[in-house]
């Protein structure tokens, strides 16, 4: 039977994508409605006569500033990542060194261990370094990656050995084989694999809120947990243009990036 012509296929695909688009399109109407309708559970699903003015006071406050320190921190630990990983990976795949394997393996090994039993050592290290309340320690501790380290590595193992040594007797030094040859077949997994940690990093919530109680240095998913109010009431509709603001950013790079993405997931010949 023809996929295509299978209607169970097409309804399965329709209520899947029902699933995914009702909570956006709930925030996106909610940001439109009477905060006060929204507190007593009258959220209506079409737009409301409220709207886009709850976008003009969110934008007039810090969430710009909450959007920029979550750019900031995801473009750093995306690219951080990938160098640090592509690197590691360079190292291991194509240098002959004492304790190579090892290397990988405790790489390796650091897979296991989850991030809550990590974060408590590496506050430790970052106060020790006076990292504590600055951008920098929003990021740095995050941009090690023994998962992209595997990837990579997988990829570069595929590089054929007749390239190796076509660049070797080329002249070609570690430097120049990585930029020229090896940096250009990984091209596609760079791009795909940039999208995930940005999207990582852009979604980042335990670690931003233990190492910055600065509200300078707010992110926007911490932003957004500090709107809902305990005490008084909360502003829902600014909550829920805040929500789609915060949804912008990472929705642009999948966009922008979709093509390699695809092919960096799907591609299986280097």
């Amino acid at each position: 039977m023809n996929p295509r012509r299978d209607p169970v296929t097409h309804v399965v695909l329709l209520f899947g994508a029902v699933l995914f688009v009702a909570p956006l399109w709930l925030a996106l109407v909610g940001s439109t409605q009477d905060p006060a309708a929204i507190a007593r559970g009258d959220l209506s699903l079409l737009p409301g006569h409220e709207g886009f003015s709850a976008y003009a006071r969110v934008l007039a406050g810090p969430v710009p500033r909450m959007l920029l320190i979550s750019l900031g921190m995801a473009l750093a630990i995306a690219i951080g990542k990938i160098v640090i990983s592509v690197l590691s990976a360079y190292a291991v795949v194509f240098f002959r060194f004492p304790g190579r394997k090892l290397a990988f393996w405790l790489i390796f090994i650091t897979l296991m261990l989850p991030v809550e039993v990590r974060i408590i050592p590496t506050y430790s290290v970052m106060a020790g370094l006076g990292l504590i309340n600055t951008f920098t320690g929003l990021w740095l501790p995050l941009i090690a990656s023994a998962t992209a380290t595997l990837l990579f590595r997988q990829v570069f193992v595929a590089i054929p050995d007749e390239l190796v040594e076509a660049a070797r007797m080329d002249g070609a030094g570690p430097l120049r084989f990585l930029w020229d040859v090896v940096l250009p077949v990984s091209a596609a997994n760079i791009a795909a694999l940039f999208v995930i940690l940005f999207i990582y990093g852009w979604n980042q919530y335990l670690w931003p809120l233990l190492v910055a109680t600065n509200p300078k240095l707010d992110t926007i998913v911490i932003g957004i947990v500090k709107m809902v109010a305990v005490e008084t009431e909360t502003d829902w509709s600014a909550v829920m243009a805040t929500a789609i603001l915060a949804l912008l950013p990472p929705v642009v790079v999948v966009l922008l990036m979709q093509r390699w993405f695809v092919a960096g997931l799907t591609e299986s010949e280097k």
